[in-house]
């Protein structure tokens, strides 16, 4: 069994802690604090080192999940965990176009380090004052479909929508990353089937899409 690294990053309040929460087979490891800044107008905590949770994805690897802080303050974080990342996920808040610039930051912060694997999940989406995905992307840099990664709406509270995101990441890993022993199809789908069956609230099946996506720009 592997052990493989994703990085969950992302603005202020995008949910990148309860990201892991909601998909950790163990209790997670926080370093929340009461928040002293502008942060403490959207929640009374933050990330200030980073979170951390692990979920065995079937046989086939062990997966150690950190969520990062938000605040470039704590950007010496980010350089620590993105280096020994496999792949990361960039979480952005779709209706608050304030942190698209921010988000941006974060973005060329981390392509500055790594080329890795990555993808965009956007939550918030169902909140009033949502950006189109096509306009965020624009915002976060990608013009066109040329080395745009793969982009997500993501509900960081509901598990479904979690593994969905994980599952990707998983596809984009075996893709890029080497791993030796990859699974097929079939034993691909069971392991994401056994995953879902852990939700409470969803029972279906999901299958591991055809990873697309280039890292050469």
């Amino acid at each position: 069994m592997k052990t493989m690294r994703l990085v969950v990053a992302g603005t202020p309040g995008s949910g990148k802690s309860t990201f892991v929460r909601t998909i950790s087979e163990i209790e997670t490891i926080d370093t929340d604090r009461a928040a002293t800044d502008d942060v403490s107008l959207m929640k009374q905590k933050t990330t200030v080192a980073f979170d951390f949770g692990r979920l065995a994805f079937g046989s086939v690897m062990d997966l150690q999940i950190y969520g990062t802080p938000g605040q470039s303050r704590f950007n010496f974080m980010w350089d620590f965990l993105i280096q020994r990342a496999h792949t990361y996920i960039l979480l952005v808040a779709a209706h608050r176009p304030a942190d698209f610039h921010y988000a941006r930051q974060i973005l060329s912060f981390m392509d500055q380090r790594v080329q890795i694997p990555m993808l965009v999940g956007l939550t918030h989406t169902d909140c009033p004052g949502t950006w189109a995905t096509e306009e965020i992307m624009m915002r976060l840099g990608f013009l066109n479909d040329r080395n745009r990664p793969p982009v997500l709406k993501i509900n960081p509270n509901d598990r479904a929508s979690v593994i969905e995101a994980l599952m990707t990441s998983m596809a984009l890993m075996v893709a890029n990353c080497g791993i030796d022993q990859p699974v097929n199809s079939s034993a691909k789908s069971k392991d994401a089937s056994q995953l879902l069956q852990k939700s409470s609230s969803h029972r279906s099946s999901f299958s591991l899409p055809r990873p697309q996506f280039s890292r050469d720009r």
